[in-house]
C-alpha cells in the first residue's frame, strides 16, 4: 500500500488548507514569508504584500514581527517555542524546542510588538 500526496494547486488552496490546520498561519519576518499549511507543509516567498492580503482576506491568522527589534525577533525565534501546525502540542512548561499552540506563540509576539492578525486580542 502506498500513501497518496495531493499536493495544493496555488496559493488559495494552500491558504485553504492552512485554514482547515490547527496552528496554520503565515509568519512574516524581514526575510520575507512562510505559509505553514499542514504539519511539515510550507511555502516560503519574498511577495509579502500580495500573500499578507490574501491571507488577510480569508481570515487565516498572521504573525508579521518585521517591526520588532532585531534581537527581540531573534530571541522569540531562537528560544521561543515552535508553533504546533497539524500536530498536538508538547505538555509545558514550552521552551525552545516545544511546540506550542499559535495563540501561546502569538501571544509571545504580541507582546514584543508585532503585528498579529485574525487571533483573539487583535
Amino acid at each position: 500500500m502506498t500513501a497518496t500526496t495531493s499536493w495544493p494547486k496555488d496559493d488559495a488552496e494552500r491558504i485553504s488548507r492552512a485554514l482547515a490546520t490547527e496552528g496554520g498561519h503565515l509568519g512574516i519576518g524581514r526575510g520575507g514569508y512562510t505559509l505553514y499549511y499542514d504539519r511539515g507543509s510550507t511555502l516560503s516567498g519574498y511577495d509579502v504584500e500580495p500573500m499578507k492580503a490574501a491571507c488577510v482576506a480569508a481570515g487565516l491568522p498572521i504573525i508579521d514581527s518585521r517591526m520588532i527589534d532585531f534581537s527581540n525577533a531573534m530571541d522569540l525565534a531562537v528560544k521561543g517555542p515552535m508553533i504546533a501546525v497539524g500536530e498536538v502540542p508538547s505538555p509545558q512548561p514550552w521552551h525552545s524546542l516545544a511546540y506550542a499552540p499559535l495563540t501561546y506563540v502569538a501571544g509571545l509576539y504580541r507582546t514584543a510588538g508585532a503585528e498579529v492578525i485574525n487571533l483573539p486580542g487583535d
